[in-house]
């Protein structure tokens, strides 16, 4: 525990030993896509619009026919019809005349700009007056202005939103190649604790950090699979992680891997396989242990939920999203601190935050209180070498 690594370094170790793990992939339609993380680029196989169209409601002329008009000196131009929705109209526009076009309507051939009818009079002989000149292409998307053919729509590596599936709907995409889900077991460890349903005797506490993290891994985009609690016990605890890293991709244990007489976190795992890490220069968050098991990544995490919580932001989801072919990285706002916060732990420490008004509000917490936690709308890391951070100052927030 002496010799504990950075957080930088605890990252860059899992993320060497485990990158060719990435997963394989899997096609599944459009409508059960989302949060998915695309496995190659998706290119444009048509245009978007498919035809020129009208983005205002109004007529459809040729521009150079509105020059000069004002609202004293209207343009008078006949009226040959109307375009119908879905449909290409039949009809030329030629010098002198205009036709209606809905907003989204297909542009009759001949026009070149749009007159918003705000800016238009119908006339009681069924002309229209028109009180304000048009540019050529004003008022119209032209074939293709959204989209070409070979365009890149979306990248390999984008977790998909709402809005990605709108765009990948237009294009008549309706499977797609998605990295396949990391299948991960949860254990939980020690004597203490009892299931959330159970009511705690004495001296025991619910299990937080099963659902918790169960949770985490499918807002990850993780498959997640809880395996209970495990009682204190070496040849238990070998046996559960064992068969959990034959059957999973990935395997996180909590509790048990401080300095104690039941913690036998490092034995069990140096017994399975290649302990890479224990300890990381965190606050909190210091002994979390990180194994290579049979080419699996096995992540024990403290016992305290907060702690617990924090190692998996910081550590676990990195190497999730690099297992998982994913580009992104978490969402960072920057916020003025509202009070000055301390720090000489010789440690990297997580200060969680409420936001209000633009402001970051430090929350104190302890390891072990998840309730305080649920409170806060993100945290900022305090560097090592740093005295703590002054109020007035702007912290990157990572936000929950």
């Amino acid at each position: 525990m002496l010799h504990v690594k950075s957080l930088d370094e605890s990252k860059m170790l899992l993320k060497k030993r485990f990158s060719e793990r990435c997963m394989s992939c899997e096609t599944v339609p459009l409508e059960k896509s989302i949060d998915r993380i695309l496995f190659a680029d998706i290119l444009s196989k048509e245009h978007v619009p498919g035809f020129d169209r009208s983005s205002v409601d109004g007529y459809a002329v040729m521009a150079s026919d509105t020059f000069g008009c004002s609202e004293s000196l209207p343009a008078l131009l006949k009226n040959i019809g109307a375009v119908e929705m879905g449909e290409i109209p039949a009809f030329t526009i030629t010098k002198g005349c205009c036709c209606y076009v809905p907003t989204g309507g297909a542009m009759p051939r001949g026009a070149d700009a749009m007159v918003m009818i705000e800016y238009t009079e119908t006339l009681p002989d069924g002309s229209i007056a028109v009180e304000k000149p048009s540019a050529p292409g004003a008022g119209i998307i032209y074939k293709g202005d959204d989209i070409k053919p070979g365009d890149i729509i979306l990248k390999a590596g984008k977790r998909l939103l709402p809005k990605d599936i709108g765009a990948l709907a237009a294009m008549g995409e309706t499977a797609l190649s998605v990295y396949k889900k990391p299948r991960i077991a949860v254990l939980s460890t020690g004597d203490e604790l009892v299931l959330p349903d159970q009511a705690p005797s004495m001296g025991q506490i619910r299990d937080v950090n099963q659902s918790l993290l169960l949770a985490a891994l499918v807002k990850t985009g993780a498959e997640p699979v809880g395996y209970g609690i495990i009682k204190d016990m070496k040849g238990k605890i070998k046996n559960a992680v064992a068969e959990a890293v034959d059957d999973y991709d990935m395997v996180l244990v909590s509790g048990g891997t401080s300095v104690g007489i039941k913690d036998v976190a490092e034995e069990v795992l140096g017994e399975l396989g290649e302990v890479l890490l224990h300890g990381i220069a965190l606050k909190p968050g210091k002994p979390t242990i990180a194994a290579d098991v049979h080419g699996k990544p096995v992540i024990w995490l403290p016992g305290h939920p907060a702690a617990a919580y924090f190692v998996y932001m910081l550590l676990v989801e990195p190497l999730l999203f690099g297992i998982l072919g994913c580009t992104e990285g978490p969402r960072k706002e920057s916020f003025t601190l509202m009070r000055t916060v301390p720090s000489n732990h010789g440690r990297e420490e997580c200060m969680p935050v409420s936001i209000s008004g633009g402001h970051a509000v430090p929350i104190p917490i302890k390891s072990g209180l998840i309730t305080t936690l649920s409170r806060a709308d993100g945290f900022f890391i305090i560097n090592r070498d740093s005295e703590g951070i002054k109020q007035g100052d702007r912290v990157n927030v990572i936000l929950f």
